[in-house]
């Protein structure tokens, strides 16, 4: 009858009344495609055997549900891609920013955490910090390839900024910016040898006949510009290499409706070609050279250790901004040629990517086996230096964030 009294007797005798439990640490996240969800759902993964307790939300897809994360908005609908593509959904997004802002403010998060989407992360990242949230961007944008200036931008909007590759620190270093190399989570995640023969089998493709892997993209727009090229490259190919088999990963069920009609259109022969769904890892693995859009996927390609020809094209909008106003600095655009400091890789960009010369290119690799042994070295290194338990890392980062945002908080 009387226990509800006690803290107040405890208290008049002199004892101390129990102290309130402090909440458990919050931590909102925002991914934006299924790269970024993979690394959300790592470091969430990561952050909770630190943090048992740890509470996380935010924007996010199926791996970071799993991982604990309650998800107010899904990743999908961040995923957009070129100028032309996010100036069509512009007042959507601007809404979702300003909704899903509002409801971090309220839910007062110790750190928040940008994966990715540069776009949306870096102006609710500049928002919250005025606020007085500790905030942190997760892989860094392009400094490297675009204004370097953009970097100051990003320590306006981030208290760190984590980083998937060595050469982009010492850039935020130059702007007094903390940035932390952590490695990428591909490179813990593929093995530094792999299985070639296994992946035939798996795919029902005989061990000794040639293999290209056709990937033109994984979103609509992508597949959209550069299925064409690539398809008609492939055609060129089945004419003049005997048993030549085709592996064609679709990303997901759109996608595969686009391609199935482009191979029609290509004049493809159906006994070449092998459409998959999904299973892109394991068509890299399983070819002999790779046929793939710029972007993550030429990362994946080279940890495989296969040889690839990557070839891209951008709306034509897009490409006229970016020309007239100067925003590439770089000669090379495919990560593994970026990262080696030299061509690794045959690029061909924009008007360049034309089936003859992806064809020509695609030609070279098949005929020239001691070119493709001559990559393995750099394929190697590249892996190794990758290769640094990046999940653990970045957790790490944010944990000693974490521990001066919470620093005397009840």
């Amino acid at each position: 009858m009387t226990a509800t009294r006690i803290p107040a007797a405890a208290s008049r005798s002199g004892m101390a009344a129990p102290a309130a439990t402090a909440r458990p640490p919050r931590i909102a996240l925002v991914a934006g495609e299924a790269s970024g969800d993979g690394l959300g759902a790592g470091l969430i993964e990561q952050l909770r055997q630190r943090y048992p307790d740890a509470e996380f939300a935010g924007i996010g897809g199926d791996a970071m549900r799993i991982a604990g994360c309650d998800t107010w908005f899904d990743a999908s609908e961040l995923a957009l891609m070129g100028l032309a593509e996010i100036l069509r959904h512009l007042p959507r997004l601007l809404k979702l920013r300003k909704a899903f802002r509002q409801r971090a403010l309220e839910w007062q998060p110790d750190v928040f955490i940008g994966i990715d989407a540069p776009d949306f992360n870096l102006g609710v990242e500049k928002w919250l910090k005025q606020r007085g949230i500790r905030t942190v961007h997760y892989v860094s944008p392009s400094v490297w390839a675009w204004r370097e200036k953009r970097a100051e931008k990003i320590g306006a909007s981030a208290d760190l900024v984590l980083c998937l590759f060595p050469m982009e620190p010492p850039i935020y270093a130059r702007h007094g910016i903390d940035a932390r190399f952590v490695g990428h989570p591909m490179a813990d995640a593929i093995a530094l040898e792999s299985d070639r023969e296994q992946a035939r089998k798996a795919l029902g493709i005989a061990a000794d006949v040639p293999v290209l892997a056709v990937l033109p993209g994984s979103r609509l727009g992508e597949v959209s510009r550069l299925g064409p090229p690539f398809f008609a490259a492939a055609r060129q190919l089945c004419e003049t290499m005997e048993g030549l088999q085709l592996l064609v990963p679709a990303a997901n069920a759109k996608c595969k409706a686009m391609i199935v009609e482009q191979l029609h259109a290509a004049a493809l022969p159906s006994a070449r070609v092998h459409l998959l769904e999904g299973r892109a890892r394991e068509a890299m693995v399983a070819a002999d050279v790779v046929l793939l859009a710029s972007g993550t996927a030429t990362l994946e390609t080279m940890l495989v250790k296969r040889p690839m020809v990557v070839g891209y094209r951008v709306s034509e909008l897009t490409y006229r901004i970016v020309s007239a106003l100067g925003l590439l600095k770089v000669d090379r655009y495919a990560l593994p040629n970026v990262l080696a400091g030299k061509d690794l890789a045959p690029e061909l960009m924009q008007h360049d990517c034309t089936p003859e010369k992806l064809a020509s290119a695609i030609s070279q690799w098949f005929e020239h086996p001691d070119c493709v042994s001559g990559l393995q070295d750099d394929y190697l290194r590249l892996h190794h230096e990758l290769r640094q338990d990046a999940s653990a890392r970045a957790a790490e980062a944010v944990a000693g964030l974490l521990q001066s945002s919470t620093a005397g908080r009840p």
